[in-house]
């Protein structure tokens, strides 16, 4: 399929010589004249590097459209009926929407808890304010290809380009930040798949025995029961609770013992996803994404649901604290910035994803449309849930960084929501190894499977790190925004906008007023990061 998403200067396709022609088989694996045909592509590719355009492959040594091959590893031969041009088939919905898929993750859970830290109405401006900066960035690293003269980079990703611009200093720092992003993003994904995986045991384990049981945590009464963990934090609840049922309760005091949220159950975890990160290729997984649409249209689902029960609950108090509400506006607003960052953030692999848009002159505005309805989403989950928990009787400061968790185990909805959470994360999670691995044993070893012992390692620590943060820190929302400002600062604010000026000033064009506001967003990048070890 390599040949029908790239153009024609990057489609020399590959066939073993000894899977070309097999005398010994009763019929030919591959035919003389697409032997022919694949040999006079690698000569043309074999006299000059890739990114010299004076020696490639002619059009007329292409195949025609109805003259193309696609080779199965085994050396079979397809014919492909019709083939594309351009960069790729996605239409301009599709690519909105991969690009929507691809930015809604784990950080959606923490969005109320942002709005909380950051304030109510200061809190609904910081999301438009990071939305439309990181859109105007992610628009910088687009066009930061086509600023590049008299090479051919249409196959070169950002990465590419900071090494252009950079030398090796650009490449592995590049690296660097593209790691924590992704190591990030994988411990939070272990502290939740931990958090769910409690939950749902919980109320599986309490439902199958027909136990009564309430935690001990502040809460409402009633139907929609709204719970505050956060009240007793310093006596941690963990899975403390009182049972209501009669008889001996030998076996459930057994099963809180082994069954808890940070000491337990995190790793438990390790015996299923250890294994699959080893796997050459988790191409199986890939197959499963759809489940992460599905996880946050049942989440704006539940929301809706919730806040239609609850009801509204605001009070507006500008500047002054009291029992129940917070300010509109809180100095503790870095902590959202620094959320935000990695809730908007898609800046390593947009280029990527734009790349097989089949309209290519459309890319700004599907790129553009896909930020609103990302900053949308996150507007519509963040207030709702602010507005409608429940004060009286309980305070906005019980918001939790997994808002989830502000419901108890023995809510039917939030047990869905968990199981699709958790089926889903067990599925990326291997994927986001698996690119780990690629990035950084590919860079330092030149292949991304050098041997089992490597990948081993190198998983061992990833898991690890997820484990030790799931046991010690479990704050999903403290490891997203370091995470996200800490990547953020590279790939958000401060690549993009030096490659710019440099390109700029090499060309002749850079002025005071573009030297001003790009130097100003790489300041704000690097408050950003600085708030949060601040705050």
């Amino acid at each position: 399929l390599f040949l029908l998403f790239f153009p024609p200067s990057f489609r020399p396709f590959h066939v073993e010589p000894t899977n070309i022609v097999s005398v010994n088989d009763d019929m030919q694996r591959v035919t003389d004249e697409a032997s022919a045909m694949n040999k006079r592509i690698h000569y043309y590719s074999r006299l000059t590097s890739p990114a010299d355009r004076a020696l490639i492959a002619p059009d007329h040594v292409l195949p025609a459209p109805d003259e193309i091959y696609v080779y199965s590893p085994l050396g079979t031969a397809f014919k492909v009926d019709s083939c594309t041009d351009g960069y790729g088939k996605n239409s301009s919905i599709v690519t909105i929407f991969m690009i929507w898929n691809t930015m809604m993750g784990t950080s959606i859970l923490s969005i109320p808890w942002g709005i909380k830290q950051a304030g109510f109405t200061s809190g609904i401006i910081l999301i438009l304010l990071m939305g439309i900066l990181t859109l105007y960035c992610c628009y910088r690293v687009v066009k930061s290809r086509k600023m590049i003269p008299l090479i051919d980079t249409s196959n070169w990703e950002f990465p590419d380009v900071c090494k252009y611009y950079f030398g090796s200093f650009g490449q592995w720092s590049s690296l660097l930040f593209s790691m924590v992003s992704l190591v990030g993003a994988m411990v939070v994904y272990w502290v939740l798949m931990s958090n769910f995986l409690f939950n749902t045991g919980k109320f599986i384990y309490n439902f199958v025995h027909d136990i009564n049981v309430t935690d001990i945590v502040p809460g409402t009464n009633g139907s929609n029961k709204v719970i505050c963990p956060s009240a007793a934090s310093s006596h941690p609840p963990q899975n403390r609770s009182v049972m209501f049922s009669s008889g001996n309760n030998t076996g459930f005091e057994l099963f809180e013992e082994w069954w808890n949220k940070s000491q337990t159950v995190p790793f438990y975890l390790i015996a299923v996803l250890l294994p699959l990160l080893n796997l050459k290729s988790p191409s199986f997984f890939a197959k499963f994404n759809v489940l992460g649409t599905v996880s946050v249209v049942y989440l704006v689902f539940l929301v809706t649901v919730k806040a239609a029960r609850l009801g509204i609950h605001l009070e507006y108090n500008w500047f002054m604290e009291n029992e129940f509400f917070v300010p509109e506006f809180r100095i503790l607003f870095p902590q959202l910035t620094g959320v935000l960052t990695l809730a908007f953030f898609i800046h390593n692999c947009v280029i990527t994803l734009l790349q097989n848009n089949r309209n290519q002159e459309n890319n700004v505005r599907d790129l553009s449309i896909a930020y609103f309805l990302v900053g949308l989403t996150y507007l519509y989950v963040g207030v709702i849930i602010f507005a409608s928990f429940p004060s009286p009787p309980l305070s906005k400061e019980c918001i939790e960084q997994n808002f989830l968790d502000n419901f108890p185990s023995n809510d039917i909805m939030s047990f869905v929501a968990r199981i699709f959470l958790l089926f889903q994360m067990m599925t990326v999670y291997p994927l986001l190894g698996y690119l780990a691995r690629v990035q950084l044993l590919k860079q330092c070893f030149g292949n991304a499977y050098p041997s089992v012992f490597h990948v081993l390692i190198l998983n061992v620590a990833i898991v690890g790190a997820g484990v030790a943060m799931a046991r010690f820190y479990p704050n999903i929302g403290g490891i997203i925004r370091y995470s996200g400002a800490t990547c953020g600062l590279a790939f958000v604010f401060v690549y993009p906008s030096l490659i710019y000026m440099i390109s700029l000033h090499r060309a002749g064009q850079l002025t005071w007023p573009a030297l001003i506001i790009h130097i100003f967003i790489i300041l704000l990048g690097l408050a950003n990061l600085i708030a949060q070890f601040l705050l």
